[in-house]
């Protein structure tokens, strides 16, 4: 398994925790919970090259991960980013789970490793549109490593 704790941008209030977990037969199940969050509000998350959240605006994190040169995309689509992770929906208390499983990310196999990336919530909406999605700044920042 890994984890990444997620903390606010300069400015913002996004804040919580994803959980990476090998299902097998090559699969990752990705969990989150994010809070802070505007009200019935719909945000892009992604795993970004590097785990740098040093910058205010988590620029530092680099673009998204994509090793294997694919367009970006939404999850459904089998050529994606492998930090392409889709959306996450917030309640009325700005509160949103994510429950996803992926076969395109390992957690520190061969294929497109996560262990020491970043993990980015954006302000908006991931349209699926090139080449990142539409989806605005970057709210929250968290880095990828090895739970004790």
């Amino acid at each position: 398994t890994a984890v990444a704790v997620l903390h606010p941008t300069k400015g913002n209030q996004a804040s919580g925790v994803i959980h990476f977990q090998t299902v097998g037969d090559g699969k990752m199940r990705v969990t989150a919970t994010v809070e802070g969050l505007a009200p019935n509000s719909v945000h892009a998350i992604h795993v970004h090259e590097f785990g740098d959240c040093t910058a205010p605006d988590a620029t530092s994190a680099g673009s998204h991960y994509n090793p294997e040169g694919h367009p970006h995309e939404l999850p459904d689509k089998k050529e994606r980013h492998a930090g392409d992770l889709g959306n996450l929906q917030a309640n009325a208390q700005g509160k949103a789970t994510l429950d996803l499983t992926v076969d395109n990310i390992t957690i520190n196999g061969s294929k497109n490793p996560v262990v020491g990336r970043g993990v980015i919530v954006h302000e908006k909406i991931d349209d699926g549109s090139q080449p990142v999605g539409n989806a605005g700044g970057r709210i929250s920042c968290g880095v990828i490593g090895l739970p004790k």
